[in-house]
């Protein structure tokens, strides 16, 4: 399944490297013979698992409950909300046929719920003592991507989308939601020690059907942003559609407001490019399938007792709740270092003779931290080895983000900053503007409202106009 041999392309070709670095690593096979569909092997399909675990944790923490709906939506239901459908005309997948039989209401797959969710609302709510409604599920999702198909970052079936739905009493209850959910996505990110960038999307660029959208951001090695979480606040827009309605204090029907919020598998994309290096991942503590590989140092004497001692440290290390495996393969322990450190695994330990009769072992972290540790006790220092390698890769993170924002006070310096990372303008506002400054910079407008502690609020002449305009982030996107 593993091919070891060969050199992984340096980085800094970072789209050779992505591709690569998924087969090595065994995170996902792109040979599935459906354009735009991917399998996950096993390692990666745990990196999936404790990801989406840290999202669950936070979602379920906050007064979310999960939930599942069905795949298919009847067309009926789909195509009730004209502007929604518009958005996702071109790409959705219908299914006509059960078996021979032509159906007599086509169903899609969905490429989001909203329609999906929304008419079983109509039926859950009737007075104010039913709100708020806080759900969540994690599903697949088909959509028809005509661009480019990459693995994990543009797929024609998404299989990690979490989406969050909600439903309030009023339009500020609503709004208050959106925050929360910017701020579960915050530290949600934190966890992968991933820095991200939050803006308000123009109108023209904002879910269909959303009075307005929040999206979250983090920068790849390419100089291009992702797009890692959204936030929509839906106003009154989709339960007006679906007759959504309750019963308020006075006896009078009110429309619910609602909200919806995703993040898909583009999260593990973001992990995998932030962090890793010209070895192979670089993964974070928290999500790494192994945080913690055992290498025995096997020379003829003293084997049985080197082996003895590595299962034991794996037992004592695995009680702490730690992910721990042994690599007792008949391999050169080079072979080994160079497997682990393509797999990102956070921390190595070395187990051999010489250590035995020391009482010690000599440990090495994934960014090339190396330490000799007292084996007594070693079970409560890996935390705050693990808690510091995690503290390093945030900042390093943080800088290589910093240092790619780039005050532009003109087009042609945006140009000029676009080309390695993130433009931060002045912006009248107007959609002319915009396109002027797409079309001037081949990116794109992200937003305003722009929330990093490395991009303050200012006022300014717009780069286009020369009217005023505020801070607003423009980069290459995928």
């Amino acid at each position: 399944m593993e091919d070891e041999s060969g050199s992984l392309p340096p980085k800094s070709d970072f789209s050779a490297w992505y591709n690569d670095v998924l087969w090595r690593a065994e995170i996902m096979d792109v040979r599935y013979p459906v354009k735009g569909l991917y399998v996950w092997f096993p390692f990666g399909f745990g990196l999936r698992r404790h990801t989406y675990t840290i999202l669950r944790g936070l979602l379920d923490g906050s007064g979310h409950d999960e939930t599942l709906f069905p795949l298919l939506i009847p067309k009926t239901e789909f195509m009730k909300e004209a502007e929604h459908i518009k958005g996702f005309e071109e790409e959705v997948y219908w299914v006509t046929h059960g078996g021979l039989t032509e159906l007599d209401v086509p169903l899609a797959l969905r490429p989001t719920s909203e329609t999906a969710m929304y008419p079983m609302f109509a039926l859950w709510v009737r007075s104010h003592a039913d709100l708020p409604i806080k759900i969540y599920q994690i599903v697949n999702t088909f959509r028809y991507e005509t661009k480019h198909t990459r693995p994990l970052i543009r797929l024609r079936e998404i299989t990690s989308f979490k989406e969050a739905h909600t439903a309030h009493a009023t339009w500020d209850e609503a709004a208050a939601q959106v925050e929360t959910a910017l701020s579960l996505y915050t530290q949600f990110y934190d966890d992968l020690c991933i820095p991200v960038i939050i803006s308000r999307r123009p109108d023209w660029d904002k879910f269909p059907g959303a009075d307005y959208t929040m999206a979250v951001d983090a920068l790849m090695p390419d100089g291009r942003t992702l797009q890692v979480g959204t936030a929509h606040h839906l106003g009154t827009h989709f339960s007006k559609t679906f007759n959504i309605t309750y019963e308020d204090a006075t006896g009078e029907q009110q429309f619910v407001s609602q909200t919806c919020y995703g993040i898909s598998e583009r999260c593990i994309a973001a992990a995998i490019g932030v962090h890793g290096d010209d070895r192979g991942l670089v993964l974070p503590p928290k999500v790494a399938p192994v945080q913690v590989v055992i290498i025995p140092i096997i020379m003829k004497k003293q084997a049985e007792e080197v082996r003895a001692a590595a299962e034991a440290l794996k037992a004592e290390l695995e009680a702490t709740g730690l992910r721990v495996k042994v690599d007792d393969r008949e391999l050169r322990p080079g072979a080994k270092y160079y497997h682990w450190e393509m797999r990102g695994v956070p921390l190595r330990i070395e187990v051999g003779p010489r250590d035995l009769a020391a009482g010690t072992v000599v440990a090495a972290t994934r960014d090339g931290e190396k330490m000799t540790l007292l084996r007594a006790g070693l079970a409560g220092e890996i935390p705050s080895v693990l808690a510091a390698f995690a503290g390093r890769l945030r900042e390093q993170a943080e800088a290589s983000l910093t240092s790619r924002i780039v005050q532009a006070e003109s087009v042609d310096a945006a140009v000029e900053a676009t080309k390695t990372g993130i433009a931060v303008v002045n912006w009248c506002g107007d959609e002319a503007c915009a396109e002027a400054i797409e079309k001037e910079t081949n990116a794109s407008v992200l937003g305003t409202e722009v929330r990093n502690a490395h991009i303050g609020k200012s006022e300014g002449a717009c780069i286009v106009c020369g009217r005023p305009g505020t801070s607003t982030v423009i980069a290459r996107t995928y």
